[in-house]
């Protein structure tokens, strides 16, 4: 059973967003293998990014991102990322478990 972790425990937030992001924004662009997140994501939010795997023609840039933790181990993120002339939002949900931040939602809106 996956056991909570608080964030104390956690790596640095901002950071670990970051880097999950850009990690994303590669997979979505098919210039990252969705197997290199797999320890990253719940299995549902795996699945999603092999669906979405090179569904993007360029890598976008991450203009923002905003994060909220509305409780101890629990992170909700936003971030703006470009698209040529286009902004789309992401929507992140974090979840700390077994020592790890965890994806357990992630959409683009």
């Amino acid at each position: 059973m996956p056991l909570p972790t608080s964030a104390s425990s956690l790596p640095e937030l901002h950071a670990w967003t970051m880097r999950f992001i850009v990690s994303v924004i590669e997979v979505w662009a098919g210039r990252r293998q969705p197997a290199q997140l797999i320890s990253w994501c719940h299995r549902v939010i795996y699945m999603e990014l092999l669906r979405a795997s090179g569904s993007q023609k360029e890598i976008g840039k991450i203009k923002s991102i905003h994060q909220s933790e509305p409780l101890d181990g629990i992170c909700e993120s936003t971030a703006l990322i470009r698209y040529g002339d286009r902004l789309r939002a992401v929507v992140i949900r974090f979840e700390g478990v077994d020592g790890r931040w965890l994806c357990t939602a992630l959409k683009m809106v």
